[in-house]
């Protein structure tokens, strides 16, 4: 779990901090769920997708962030957390893009 002290923020003001989470928060997000331990979370509620979310980071926040981004990814039959995580992260690499284009144009989410 990343928390960033507040004098971060103070150092980056007016610039936007952004943070990848695997999933589509709110769920599975929050203190804790991070990396496969989200993956695993989603197999074992047989969620019927997962996916990513580019979200603003604020002090003192986990994961409650303005949605800058979302994707979503099926979750397969046969699935484990290898293979969900794979596919996550080939979808977080085309929304972190897509993010910072956002956040640099002051676009609206989707």
């Amino acid at each position: 779990d990343h928390i960033l002290a507040p004098v971060f923020f103070v150092k980056l003001a007016g610039v936007p901090v952004i943070s990848i989470h695997p999933a589509l928060l709110p769920f599975f997000g929050g203190k804790g769920m991070h990396g496969d331990k989200v993956h695993a979370a989603v197999l074992a509620a047989k969620a019927k997708e997962s996916g990513v979310t580019v979200h603003r980071v604020h002090p003192d926040t986990v994961d409650l962030g303005e949605v800058v981004v979302q994707r979503r990814v099926p979750v397969n039959e046969g699935d484990d957390v290898a293979t969900l995580s794979a596919r996550v992260l080939a979808v977080e690499h085309e929304a972190i893009v897509e993010a910072v284009r956002r956040c640099i144009a002051k676009e609206a989410v989707s």
